[in-house]
């Protein structure tokens, strides 16, 4: 029953809705229910069936009626099951918590949901739980868990028990304090909240839901119903937005009930762990902002210790108490003191990159006392910032990219009020700053790798977004990114998403149509004789993106256009398409130039040249509708052709000309798209090939001394240095017609096959193109090779793009690949030359190791009775995996290796009652399961019992 619970479970959390569409999920609830209730499955199996009902608790139970019936029949099982399963206990309350909470129960208050919420409350009361202090994983710690994430997700829910869980708290001694404080702060921060959203709510009011005064009730069904009738995003963090929308209770000065829970809570907030004790004090700032009797004083003794902490977390929690209460709290040398950490930690050589990066985002994001003026959440420095202090933060080369680019962000916005009184911006940081990103445009001219290319254009567009201005920088840069393109022309693309990008971000600058003239400049100007295909590539690339500016005259563009295909047009390869539509796409542009008056007899030359010299069909085809569009259409009609779809000003472009150009007919639309077979025409059919016994192996005696005992596994693991050595399978597959079939796909041509992954333990796979696959023609195979990632077994998706004998394209889906474990293994990759006895010393030496079960690394015993004798087993299953002699039958080795690093070995004997001891080892515990299956499908017939 486990192995075939384990399977179920395993295919269902693979790929879950694939799993249903072959069942019924309401049946495979009630089988899952059903095996809950049953005593002879074992605690561990029922623990991985509620799996599914903890992870897609809303894909079993689509609706609440469904949603309260299987939490009904869960709480059932939770109540006969013995206390002493507490893992089975704990994942029951936890299966009914997501159950309740993704069907809604909760919400609608349903009765289940009711006696859910007694139950876990009786729960976190009951001290006879012997497992609270030794386990985290407790009944008591499980239950608090699970009302903290039914109060998260309807608040107000226990504003009735907030008296009774902060005596829980203060009673509680064990490490379950943590759990109880959290939920405590929860359930009271959420009450306060709701409190607010009542007119007529004061100080009374706060008293009683701390259970000072029991005077005064309320309706529990008007309190907890709150949420309901408002959109409870802004609960998720109720100070992010400015403090103006935080909602305020009507209290008077006298809040000291409230004050003395807030004060308990701080005082015992250094007993928590960094996460809880954020959490904590997030929630309690967001109590203090919406009850003003209660003065942010109150956190000034954590702020002491607060200010000196190395953890993220609670830095981050100052940080949000400081944008509440800024000087309520915190003084101006407070300020000074949090931000010079900032800049310390900010460059601190023991800190990861993530941190320095997060500290340079606070400095960026920093909440002053006194601010100058609202950014809105845009990046800003702070007034006590100054150059001196956030000079330790100058970006150099040496610095990782990330943290090089946070920081020239940084520097950017410091020295950017040294150049605001004067253009030409002579300031040292400045000069600094130029100075860097020219070092970085000397290391990308030098064939910097790409991760240093990106980071330079990064750069650029940030020195650009601040000081496009500075005329003086701006042009210099101009000059040296045009040098830089001449000499690597494959940064084309980074530097039209560069000019873009400044071009939208600043459309009154003229400096990106400044570099594009200095790039047609040098473009045009330069020898075609020296140019190469790929350089030539880019440079079209490059004129296509400058036709695009209506303000750049396009003569030389067009005047470089007809050098290429009149002077050197035959030694640029005349039929390369990839040539000639690049050209195209440049005279695309021109036809849609504002000047295009100006050029229409050098762009119709060069498009009747393409029309009619060109090798390419499909070029000379797009070149003469050009050619007929540029010489009969004017260029309002022009624009429309080339816009149809698009819309100018809000409405839609004319296109009643365009039904007078092609006139598409059946056939062509026939013939230009792919067709859909209903059925598979064909399939791949596993080509089995025995693997013959090597030269090597046959001669030991010859070359025994390759492999001494001693260095024998050193030499073997040599291999693997290369990454690529013995990483991959190949599996033949035969392609075969499907009998029966419609005879119109007798002949296919041009067969392009596509294998798709069903899960991720192999890498992706090659398409494969096959010629042709006649019927009445030896059928092809096919190699698939799979490099494994983890070696276990899988199916494949196959489908096929193909075309028939009159021209059509059809698409084909074949019959799923299952590629089986024994597909997977293969023999013992061994060095050239190693013989019989090399191979025994590193099986031996290999299954020292393995037996040791460090790691990974297992053993194991499987035992079989058999009906044949071994030697046929192994003759007809193992031998191509054998490490010793077939004549020494008291004892056979076998060694099975799993790409892209795993092994199994096996010892295989036989008793005189005809049973056969496989022991096994192996460096992957996981491969247990699918080995001792395999040696269970080789040794047993139908008359055979295992053992």
């Amino acid at each position: 029953m486990a192995v075939n619970w384990a399977e179920r479970v395993s295919a269902f959390s693979c790929r879950p809705s694939h799993f249903l569409s072959g069942t019924n999920a309401e049946a495979f609830l009630a089988e899952l229910l059903r095996e809950l209730r049953d005593d002879r499955a074992s605690d561990s199996v029922k623990v991985l069936m509620l799996f599914p009902l903890c992870e897609h608790p809303s894909l079993l139970c689509p609706s609440d009626s469904i949603g309260e019936e299987t939490a009904l029949e869960l709480m059932s099982v939770f109540l006969q099951c013995p206390s002493k399963s507490l893992q089975l206990r704990c994942h029951l309350l936890l299966a009914i918590t997501s159950v309740i909470v993704c069907t809604s129960c909760v919400s609608s208050h349903t009765p289940v949901s009711v006696d859910f919420i007694d139950l876990l409350l009786q729960l976190s009361q009951n001290n006879s739980d012997v497992f609270c202090e030794s386990s985290p994983q407790s009944i008591r710690s499980i239950a608090c868990d699970s009302l903290r994430e039914l109060e998260a997700c309807c608040p107000g829910l226990l504003f009735q028990h907030i008296e009774l869980l902060g005596g829980l708290r203060q009673q509680e001694t064990t490490l379950l304090h943590q759990a109880y404080a959290g939920l405590y702060v929860l359930v009271l921060r959420n009450a306060v909240y709701q409190l607010t959203q009542e007119t007529e709510a004061g100080a009374e009011h706060l008293k009683a839901l701390l259970g000072a005064n029991a005077s005064i009730t309320w309706e529990a069904d008007r309190f907890s119903c709150l949420a309901n009738k408002r959109d409870l995003s802004v609960l998720s963090c109720l100070i992010r937005g400015p403090m103006g929308f935080v909602p305020t209770l009507k209290t008077g000065p006298d809040c000291k009930e409230l004050r003395s829970v807030l004060s308990s809570l701080l005082e015992e907030s250094y007993l928590l762990t960094p996460l809880c004790q954020a959490a904590m004090l997030h929630r309690l700032t967001e109590v203090v902002a919406m009850v003003p009797g209660v003065h942010p004083a109150i956190f000034r003794a954590q702020i002491l210790r607060l200010l000196g902490t190395s953890q993220v977390c609670l830095l981050h929690t100052t940080l949000l108490m400081k944008y509440v209460f800024t000087d309520s709290l915190f003084s101006a040398e407070d300020e000074a003191f949090m931000l010079k950490r900032l800049v310390v930690l900010a460059q601190h050589p023991l800190l990861s990159t993530s941190e320095k990066l997060f500290y340079m985002d606070c400095m960026l994001h920093f909440p002053e006392n006194r601010p100058i003026s609202c950014n809105d959440g845009d990046e800003a420095l702070p007034v006590l910032l100054t150059p001196q202090l956030a000079s330790v933060l100058l970006p150099t080369v040496l610095n990782e990219s990330f943290t090089m680019l946070a920081r020239f962000n940084m520097m950017s916005l410091v020295y950017l009020d040294e150049v605001e009184g004067g253009e030409e911006g002579d300031g040292k940081g400045l000069a600094y700053l130029n100075e860097h990103l020219n070092s970085l445009l000397s290391i990308v001219r030098s064939c910097a790798s790409r991760d240093v290319v990106v980071a330079f254009f990064r750069a650029a567009f940030l020195y650009l977004m601040y000081f496009c201005h500075i005329r003086g920088y701006s042009c210099s840069l101009i000059e040296k990114l045009c040098e830089l393109y001449l000499h690597h022309t494959k940064l084309a693309p980074h530097l039209i998403t560069l000019i873009n990008h400044i071009q939208n971000m600043f459309p009154e600058s003229d400096w990106a149509e400044d570099l594009l003239k200095a790039l047609q400049r040098a473009i045009t100007q330069s020898l075609l004789d020296k140019l190469t295909l790929q350089d030539l590539h880019f440079h079209l690339k490059m004129l296509a993106r400058i036709a695009q500016e209506a303000k750049i005259p396009q003569g030389s563009t067009l005047k470089f256009l007809a050098d290429i295909i009149t002077s050197t047009f035959s030694t640029l390869c005349t039929s390369d398409w990839c040539l000639g539509n690049s050209i195209l796409e440049v005279c695309h542009r021109l036809l849609l130039h504002p000047s295009l008056e100006t050029m229409l007899v050098p762009l119709a030359d060069v498009l009747q040249h393409l029309a009619c010299c060109y090798g390419d069909t499909d070029i000379q085809d797009h070149a003469c509708l050009y050619y007929a569009l540029l010489t009969t259409l004017s260029r309002e009609k022009l624009g429309g052709v080339f816009t149809r779809g698009k819309t100018e000003e809000g409405q839609q472009v004319k296109t009643r000309t365009l039904s007078t150009l092609v006139a598409e007919s059946e056939g062509l639309t026939k013939m230009l798209t792919v067709q859909q077979s209903h059925e598979a025409v064909f399939s791949l059919n596993k080509v089995r090939t025995e693997i013959q016994e090597t030269k090597a192996d046959a001669e030991s005696h010859v070359h025994s001394t390759l492999g001494e005992a001693n260095a024998t596994l050193e030499v073997y693991r040599a291999q693997f240095k290369d990454p690529d050595f013995a990483s991959e399978i190949i599996l033949n597959y035969q392609m075969d017609h499907i009998n029966g079939h419609n005879p119109y796909f007798e002949q296919l041509f041009s067969i392009h096959l596509h294998c798709s992954l069903t899960d991720d333990n192999f890498e992706k796979i090659d398409d494969i193109i096959i010629p042709y696959l006649f019927r009445d023609r030896p059928s092809p195979v096919v190699k698939l090779r799979m490099k494994p990632r983890r070696p276990c077994p899988t199916t494949l998706q196959v489908t096929a793009l193909f075309t028939t004998q009159d021209g059509l394209s059809w698409h084909t889906v074949l019959p799923d690949i299952h590629v089986d474990f024994q597909y997977i293994f293969i023999p013992l990759p061994s060095p050239q030359g190693w013989g019989r006895d090399s191979k025994c010393h590193l099986f031996e030496q290999l299954w020292n190791e393995f037996c040791l079960e460090s790691g990974d690394s297992a053993s194991s015993l499987f035992c079989c009775q058999v009906k044949v004798s071994l030697v046929n087993i192994v003759n007809k299953h193992l031998s191509s995996y054998l490490i010793s002699d077939m004549s020494q039958e008291e004892e056979y080795k076998v060694l099975f290796f799993f790409p892209p690093q795993f092994h199994v070995l096996l010892r295989i004997r036989s008793d005189e009652e005809n049973r056969v001891h496989f022991k096994i080892a192996t460096d992957n515990w996981q491969l247990l399961h699918n080995i001792s299956s395999f040696l269970q499908s080789i040794t047993s017939a139908k008359e055979d019992t295992t053992e």
